[in-house]
């Protein structure tokens, strides 16, 4: 965006007049609680001579493995190795041993199981005309078969040993170092799931989720427990909804309706703020996990990263970065205090918890939305019009507050600023795909938004910003979820630019997968949207590949009048 359009998008903010209110949100010091209560994968002294050793290139290697003793057992171990230890700190040799002889291999908790509603052909593949591209999603169909998960009883009866949370009906994991079930990428995997006609697959991963609000009252992170006191983007009722656009099961949802609304009222309870607009106060939601010591699964780089901070600052950052990877969006200049550029700014001031974001208050509007259309289904006319009340709310709030005339387009709302955040991102475009807009215009601005950046001269795909900070969630790479929000939420507007635009992008992102996946036989999590295209990277961690087909999915083609819905190899 143009420094003149920046100026524009503050004025207008000063303009309306911007109060903000956060029940618990100041005062953040250490004292916070740990990431899990266990000794070994969470917190304690064993964890960290373990991760600041660094006896492994991945610090989540090690809090994936299973002990092989009792964790009271391997404690007393431990200290007592300490204890004859001089200043307590041992070496990595004896760190090593004693991580051979106490723990197992990562991965042991798991059965590999094979879906039995697998099919090899599919109705999707008989509507893809091109023979190349049909052949290529017969491939990542087959990949289902190599992705099917179960978990171990013994997880189930002797929890301790593991990091693993158990769930008891199998699941389909990402892929690449992502051993475990994660919570915002299922939504995805289940819809890549029920095109490929694995309803009962899908029903299973659905109904493990349910499994974990009812046992802990929201759905963790990921399925270890070093994930358990952070969420990720609500995405539960979403999934609900994707079924039950497949299999006619009301019954399914009349059973667990009641589990919806509890994760819903996580995030009611948990992670609101209240803006005040003028003179109408409005409650929106954002990402506040007020957890402390490094994360786990990252306990290196957490800990070095706040190095030369004092033990509050340390603790602080530490409970910032968990808020910054509840969002997804680990890492981001989208998360950082003083961009936009030109101010420099780093992962070390990350400020989640500053940020109201469009996306997760796009995700509860249609959370809403399906809860009073659900209710409405059951016949519980109550629970319908709360919702709907609720939705209206909402609806209200997310005009008033993201919305941004200047810019003609939602903005992210930054609290200690007290203004909203005019970089591009493709999250700002999220309400298009959630109808979370009372404007008709809406599309058309959005249309006019994108054109006027220069993130569709990007011919591999919609960049997630156009900031270069080495952070996995800027530029240059692209992610496909973010690729779908977009592309679907253009391609249903009644604007004929959006469905041309849906389109190409589209066609773009299937263009570079399928020229990756001909080099590398691979999929990957993300996509570099420079030059002749390549892998992504940045981030915490090497690109992942083999990933599930959901990477690929876009939902049903985008009908473009002048261009129907077939795309051709040839052309890729």
């Amino acid at each position: 965006m143009a420094c003149s359009a920046r100026i524009l998008v503050t004025a207008w903010c000063f303009f309306v007049g911007i109060a903000v209110s956060v029940p618990g949100w100041q005062g953040l010091v250490y004292g916070l609680p740990p990431p899990c209560e266990s000794q070994i994968y969470c917190t304690g002294d064993l964890l960290k001579q373990v991760q600041l050793a660094r006896l492994f290139s991945d610090d989540k290697h090690f809090v994936d493995m299973p002990l092989r003793e009792t964790p009271e057992l391997v404690l007393k171990k431990f200290q007592q190795l300490v204890n004859v230890t001089p200043g307590g700190i041992l070496s990595k040799e004896q760190l090593q041993q004693f991580v051979s002889s106490s723990f197992s291999d990562s991965g042991q908790e798991f059965e590999q199981w094979e879906p039995q509603d697998w099919t090899s052909s599919p109705q999707i593949l008989a509507k893809i005309c091109d023979q190349k591209l049909q052949a290529w999603a017969s491939d990542l169909n087959a990949k289902w078969k190599s992705l099917g998960r179960k978990i171990k009883d013994d997880v189930r009866t002797h929890p301790m040993f593991y990091s693993q949370i158990y769930v008891p009906h199998p699941l389909m994991v990402p892929g690449g170092r992502f051993i475990e079930y994660y919570y915002w990428d299922s939504y995805w995997v289940i819809e890549g799931l029920l095109l490929s006609e694995m309803a009962v697959t899908a029903k299973g991963m659905i109904q493990n989720f349910l499994y974990l609000v009812e046992r802990y009252g929201h759905i963790p992170n990921g399925g270890r427990v070093y994930y358990l006191r952070r969420s990720q983007p609500p995405f539960l009722t979403l999934m609900m909804d994707a079924y039950l656009a497949h299999a006619n099961d009301t019954e399914f949802l009349r059973e667990n309706i009641h589990l919806l609304e509890v994760e819903y009222e996580f995030w009611q309870r948990n992670r609101s703020v209240s803006i005040t607009v003028g003179d109408r106060n409005h409650t929106l939601n954002y990402y506040n996990v007020q957890i402390g010591e490094p994360r786990p699964e990252s306990y290196s780089k957490d800990w070095e990263l706040a190095a030369d901070l004092n033990e509050d600052a340390r603790q602080e950052l530490w409970a910032e970065l968990k808020s910054a990877a509840e969002s997804g969006w680990d890492f981001s200049s989208r998360w950082f205090l003083s961009w936009p550029p030109p101010l420099p700014a780093t992962l070390k001031d990350t400020k989640a918890r500053a940020v109201v974001p469009v996306d997760l208050n796009a995700f509860l509007c249609k959370t809403e939305h399906l809860l009073a259309s659900f209710y409405r289904r059951l016949g519980n006319t109550t629970k319908a019009a709360q919702f709907q009340a609720t939705l209206e709310r909402r609806l209200e709030a997310v005009q008033a507050v993201f919305w941004n005339e200047a810019a003609g387009v939602w903005l992210d709302f930054n609290l200690l600023k007290k203004q909203p955040n005019p970089a591009f991102y493709p999250s700002n475009l999220a309400p298009l795909w959630t109808d979370c807009f009372s404007d008709q215009a809406a599309a058309e601005r959005a249309v006019r938004y994108l054109e006027g950046s220069t993130v569709l001269s990007y011919k591999n795909g919609l960049p997630t910003s156009l900031a270069r900070t080495g952070e996995q969630w800027d530029l240059p790479n692209a992610w496909p979820p973010l690729q779908h929000m977009v592309i679907a939420g253009l391609a249903k507007s009644s604007s004929s630019r959006a469905k041309e635009i849906a389109f190409a992008l589209a066609q773009n992102w299937v263009r570079t997968n399928f020229a990756l996946y001909k080099k590398y036989q691979a999929m990957f999590e993300k996509y570099n949207v420079d030059g002749d295209g390549k892998p992504g990277a940045g981030g915490e961690y090497q690109v992942q590949h083999n990933r599930d087909p959901s990477c690929i999915y876009l939902g049903q083609p985008p009908e473009t009048p002048s261009r129907g819905m077939s795309v051709q190899s040839q052309n890729l």
